[in-house]
Formats: structure tokens, sequence, C-alpha cells
């Protein structure tokens, strides 16, 4: 996935989840931040950042903040694009043989899946989940605590007790990651449904992506 009108900026503040104050071009900008997490790790003062600019002339924010750099590694902050790499990975063949049908946003027992999909006779749920946070080189979700998240596993488990194919799909949204795992410092109440939720038969997938201002690729 590519993103068009890319411009660089330093971040200053951030005075809720939904927007940020950035200094473009020696102009304090109020941008709009598509990723309501808590990136306490991630955005902070002098941080560089990379945002699109908005065609859309009546909107109160000019520009969306989308990717942010730490260290050696720009992260992705776009909350929207683990789904949509998902689903390119997907059509594209890399997550099973013979897909047939890719719905997303399908809602099962109390919870609604980010996907239900069907190869032939098989047929499942998957939950996507973005990661952007790391420490020594391997991903940990989520960077806050997470009743949601948790919620998915236990349904995702009620699936695979139900006979389908029950997957959570990490989708690492920074670069030189290739693994996730649960962030018991963070949750630990996530981190025990993950394994109660991986004893169960609900299977584990990890999308790796090379990530620049402009671009999400898959590796």
């Amino acid at each position: 996935m590519k993103y068009p009108n890319i411009c660089s900026g330093i971040f200053k503040s951030r005075p809720n989840r939904f927007i940020a104050e950035v200094e473009i071009n020696g102009v304090v900008e109020h941008c709009h931040v598509k990723n309501t997490g808590r990136c306490r790790e991630l955005l902070v003062p002098g941080a560089a950042v990379w945002l699109t600019k908005s065609g859309n002339p009546n909107r109160k924010t000019a520009y969306d903040l989308i990717a942010v750099q730490k260290g050696d590694r720009l992260i992705n902050l776009d909350a929207q694009a683990p789904n949509r790499v998902f689903g390119e990975w997907a059509r594209a063949g890399g997550f099973v043989e013979g897909l047939t049908l890719l719905r997303p946003e399908t809602a099962w027992g109390s919870s609604r899946f980010d996907f239900y999909w069907e190869a032939g006779r098989r047929k499942g749920f998957v939950e996507v989940k973005g990661c952007t946070l790391a420490e020594n080189g391997v991903g940990l979700f989520p960077d806050a605590p997470t009743q949601r998240g948790s919620k998915h596993l236990r349904e995702l488990s009620k699936a695979a007790g139900q006979g389908y194919h029950a997957i959570i799909a990490f989708v690492i949204m920074l670069n030189g990651v290739e693994t996730v795992e649960p962030n018991e410092a963070i949750d630990q109440a996530f981190a025990g449904e993950y394994s109660k939720a991986a004893a169960s038969g609900v299977e584990t997938k990890f999308i790796k992506c090379r990530c620049s201002a402009d671009k999400v690729e898959l590796i």
C-alpha cells in the first residue's frame, strides 16, 4: 500500500488521542493521528514524523500523521494499515491455498472479527493486530491494556472449539522485527488469554512488512 502527498514534520505534543501538534515547514499544525493507541514510547517531543496531506479543504485537520522515526526504525502508526496489508497478503495467496472468500468485519458470537474466510471446505476467522512496539528485536503487543483484545482471543477459542480455523495475525508495522510476543508487563490478562487461545487451537501468524515514509510493503 502506498500513501500520496507525503511530507515530514517534527512532533511537538498530543493534546488528545486524535490530535497531534506537528511542526511542518516552520509552522505548527494540528494533525489527525491515525492511531488512537497510547504510542507514548513513539510520539515523543522532537521525533521525526511523516504525514499525508488531505485533499479535502473542508477538514478541520489538513494532515494525517502516519509514521514516526524511533532510532534507526521507521514505524507505521496508521491503525487502518494492518487490515489493508493482511487483505493484500491474503488475496495474493500468502494466507491459505485455494482462498475463495475473504469477507471483512464479520460478526460471530459476541464479537466482530476482522475477517471471515473460506477455502474449499475450510472456513475460519482472523483477528488482525498491528504491532508497533519492539524490544531487543522482538515485537510486543499490546502497548496498552486491551480488554477488547482479550475478548477477541476468548471468542477465537470458542470458534476453534466449534470447528472453525481461528487465527490471530500480527502485522508487524516496523522494520527489522520478525515475531511478536504478548506484552506481559503491560497486559497480563492479554498474555494469559493468548496462552489459553494457543492451547485451544488458535493459530498465530506473523506478517512482516518493510515500512517507509510513503508505503508499506509485504516481505
